[in-house]
């Protein structure tokens, strides 16, 4: 198995994203594009486990590092950056993903490799969403997969809330990062991009519109995004599939660090499903 890891793809005037690459055949074969999650990162828990599976069954699997997630080239795990994270948005992130395509699209490195008429989308929690609108406008994409996703942004902002009111007062909020005890900043600028780009950020209007296979995969046991969120995005698609995991949390039972050389039951069953969904697609 070929196996590259933080690859830089810098842009003048944006910050560098870093691109890990892994895959099993020297054919070319469907890419699948991996986008993590809020306070999430590439290297969390058992992404890499994942990614072997899906190059082990002859896909070309990439999964990234959103520019503005906190992370830097020199330490992509933790969080060094706050002021990148306080900075990040929608729009950031939307770009980042066309960046990736159009990356790989031109990268001569691993022409012979991909099949770039069979490009996939795979994203967790919020990647959910943003996977889900950026599927909906780019016509490169020809698949859709959510785990555990949200399926309304607006929502989470809580307009008019005490907490909403003292954020546009003080241009800036703070959430405590669990594992690094970190106060990681939301600067106001997220809300103010979000109000601007409203109509292209309602998850819904991208779902209903999608004209690609799309399957929705949700934990029962989902206590971060709860389960009618998927549900909402199956039903706004009547050509979606949607398998509900049975004891599935959040992260399907797989945790920062992650030990084990074998994933967790319930992502194992995540994983498998997502290669069957692909594969009868391609």
């Amino acid at each position: 198995m070929t196996i590259k890891k933080n690859i830089v793809l810098e842009k003048e005037g944006a910050k560098p994203i870093l691109i890990d690459f892994f895959y099993n055949s020297n054919n070319k074969m469907p890419v699948i594009i991996f986008c993590h999650g809020y306070k999430g990162y590439k290297d969390w828990g058992c992404w890499d486990l994942v990614a072997k599976e899906f190059a082990t069954n002859n896909f070309f699997f990439i999964k990234f590092n959103f520019s503005h997630n906190g992370g830097t080239v020199q330490n992509p795990i933790d969080f060094p950056d706050l002021n990148a994270f306080g900075n990040n948005n929608f729009t950031h992130e939307l770009n980042d993903i066309e960046r990736v395509i159009s990356f790989i699209s031109s990268y001569q490195n691993i022409a012979a490799n991909i099949d770039l008429n069979n490009i996939f989308l795979i994203g967790h929690s919020r990647g959910g969403g943003i996977c889900a609108i950026k599927a909906s406008e780019n016509k490169q994409i020809k698949g859709l997969i959510s785990w555990a996703s949200v399926s309304n942004f607006k929502i989470r902002f809580s307009e008019g809330s005490k907490e909403f009111i003292k954020w546009k007062e003080s241009g800036v909020k703070y959430v405590e990062n669990k594992r690094t005890k970190q106060q990681m900043p939301h600067f106001y600028q997220f809300y103010l991009d979000f109000k601007k780009n409203e109509d292209r950020y309602n998850i819904k209007t991208a779902v209903e519109n999608l004209k690609i296979p799309f399957l929705v995969i949700h934990g029962d046991n989902d206590n971060s995004v709860l389960p009618h969120e998927g549900n909402n995005l199956h039903s706004w698609n009547k050509n979606s599939k949607f398998i509900v995991i049975k004891n599935g949390n959040h992260t399907f039972s797989s945790k920062h660090p992650w030990e084990s050389k074998k994933l967790p039951k319930e992502l194992k069953v995540v994983t498998d499903a997502s290669i069957r969904f692909i594969k009868s697609c391609v």
